[in-house]
């Protein structure tokens, strides 16, 4: 019964609605499917939707062929996609509607169909109508104008309670339209002039989910949001914060849990909600602060890295008139148009990790207004300020620090000792600034010398207070301490070590003291870039001058040794093996 309904409504809907809703045609007499292509192709702008990847006409077949089983192996694919459309523009779920599958309905549903994609079919030619036919529903009429047509709208043509309480309990939106201007309940009425019978059930369904859609959409969002929480708790718990920029960042064990203590708060809703959470990284250059920044966007936003991370060379920014380019120019300004180099990127990405040097005012209220009076939302970015201020007397500091507790671990053979166990007056003693645990022989600077030292520096030069008062933490990035150097040092030499490899077949490796030595090119002034130049320098250069002169070559093994023959020992060697396993015994190329 329920089919021969649909058979009959879809017949008659076929030409009785078309005409309702387009009089002017009235005086064709009867239409015909050739009428209709006809003045379909006079609008040559309107067209079905460009052919998508060929699984969608798959998934289109399988339903056509009530073939559940092959769909279910198809959807527990991890990239499978139930929403991948047919070439002509009809998605798989209106497929499973329209022929009244309730188990490929359900299937498609669960495995996440938007029941509220909308039909693009569109005639264009005889093959595009046979295909419909064939891959859709031979009871519609092939040349009609189906566009904007839903899943809820075809569940109504057939009149299947079941399918339609699916539908809407999946948010299908029960006050869309489609092209005829006929959102589904009142679609039902015009089957019912054609049928002669009152679906009441299927009407008190529609009538009551139009009341009480707005509510269930907002409660089931706000559940998805709990889920997706949920989840991104499960996996922070198995990927802690703190592991993921310890495995990028060399050292600064206070700044990394300072500020991964910051992000868990906010990441578990224990923060102001109203206001961004600011960051000033204090330091000297080429120690981790940008990296660090880096780090963390790449963390929050994974693949959407792009949108996901704003730097801005505040440098660009001297004067008061630069901050129209900053947040856009105001009406009737050049550049009006053209929006902030800040405001647009806030706008695509309200949560973005925001890196900014020496910038003065922006987080007032957790809003910015741009040029044009549109206020954008930051109060879910993440804004990190570095400035090199004070660089000397941390680094100075920091220097004193370590040697002090390397003379009191010396003599108390502790093994390691932090900021609080070296004793020099009371400073030495304070409280640590902002950091839960210093392990691993790492070192803070203490609050006395903050309070009194570094903050007068940065009070100087700011010149108000309430700057530093927006600023959730300043956090204090110290200079490298030996061991750290050899850390990056290795990191380095690996990385070069790789490329050889990839590049050019070359297997190169190095003796300890080889890195000791490049880490003694360590410049405070140029941070971890010094040792990348030191690396290049000395050894990068030797290899790279062999390869062309053909002294090692694809397949080769280089290995590097301290030249023990200068009186400094600050020189590289390579030892250099033929392919045969004859080391090379020539000029600067020599063995040990």
């Amino acid at each position: 019964m329920r089919r021969s309904l649909g058979q009959v409504a879809t017949r008659a809907l076929s030409t009785s609605i078309q005409r309702t809703t387009s009089p002017s045609w009235l005086n064709l007499g009867v239409v015909t499917g050739m009428g209709l292509l006809t003045i379909a192709m006079m609008n040559e702008k309107t067209f079905a939707l460009e052919a998508p990847p060929p699984n969608g006409d798959r998934l289109c077949q399988l339903i056509m062929q009530n073939d559940i089983k092959t769909l279910q192996k198809l959807a527990e694919d991890p990239n499978f996609n139930p929403n991948t459309p047919h070439r002509y523009g009809w998605t798989p779920l209106q497929v499973a509607v329209i022929q009244d599958n309730e188990a490929a309905v359900k299937l498609l549903l669960e495995k996440g169909a938007d029941p509220n994609l909308e039909d693009r079919y569109y005639p264009r030619s005889h093959e595009a109508a046979a295909i419909r036919q064939e891959d859709f529903s031979e009871e519609l009429m092939p040349y009609r104008d189906y566009r904007n047509y839903t899943a809820l709208h075809y569940a109504v043509i057939i009149c299947n309670h079941d399918i339609i309480a699916m539908l809407l309990d999946h948010l299908a939106d029960p006050m869309v339209q489609n092209a005829n201007g006929f959102t589904p309940r009142e679609y039902m009425y015009q089957v019912e002039r054609f049928t002669g019978i009152h679906h009441r059930d299927i009407d008190e369904l529609l009538r009551a989910k139009e009341m009480s859609f707005d509510d269930d959409k907002e409660a089931y969002v706000e559940q998805l949001k709990k889920e997706q929480a949920q989840k991104e708790k499960e996996y922070r718990k198995k990927h802690p914060l703190e592991d993921a920029l310890k495995d990028r960042i060399v050292g600064q064990l206070g700044p990394i849990h300072a500020l991964a203590s910051a992000i868990r708060r906010k990441q578990n809703g224990w923060q102001d909600e109203d206001h961004p959470l600011v960051f000033l990284f204090c330091g000297s250059s080429g120690v981790g602060k940008t990296e660090l920044a880096k780090t963390l966007a790449n963390y929050v936003h994974g693949k959407n890295i792009d949108k996901g991370f704003i730097r801005i060379d505040m440098s660009e920014f001297q004067h008061k008139h630069d901050v129209s380019r900053f947040i856009g120019s105001p009406p009737g300004y050049v550049g009006f148009d053209e929006g902030g180099q800040l405001t647009e990127k806030l706008k695509e990405c309200p949560n973005a990790v925001v890196l900014l040097d020496e910038v003065e005012k922006l987080f007032d209220e957790g809003r910015l207004t741009d040029g044009k009076g549109t206020t954008v939302q930051c109060k879910d970015a993440i804004f990190i300020m570095t400035s090199n201020l004070a660089q000397h007397e941390i680094a100075d500091e920091a220097e004193l620090l370590r040697l002090e507790a390397s003379v009191s671990s010396d003599a108390q053979t502790t093994g390691t000792v932090s900021a609080t166990g070296a004793k020099n007056g009371n400073d030495r003693n304070d409280e640590l600034d902002g950091i839960d645990t210093v392990d691993d022989g790492d070192i803070s600077l203490s609050r006395t010398f903050i309070e009194k030292t570094i903050y007068p520096i940065l009070y100087d030069h700011f010149h108000r207070d309430e700057f530093l008062g927006r600023i959730n933490e300043v956090l204090f990035f110290l200079p490298f301490s030996d061991d750290e150097l050899r850390t990056i040092t290795e990191r380095e030499l690996t990385r070069w070590a790789d490329k050889a490899k990839s590049r050019h077949g070359i297997t190169m490796t190095w003796e300890p003291e080889v890195v000791d030595m490049l880490a003694r090119g360590y410049n405070i002034r140029y941070g971890a870039r010094s040792i990348k130049y030191e690396v290049e320098r000395k050894v990068v250069n030797l290899i790279a001058k062999a390869n062309e002169n053909d002294e090692v070559v694809d397949g080769g093994c280089v290995h590097l040794i301290l030249d023990k023959t200068t009186s400094n020992r600050r020189l590289c060697k390579l030892v250099i093996q033929k392919k045969g396993g004859d080391d090379k015994k020539s000029g600067w190329f020599g063995s040990r």
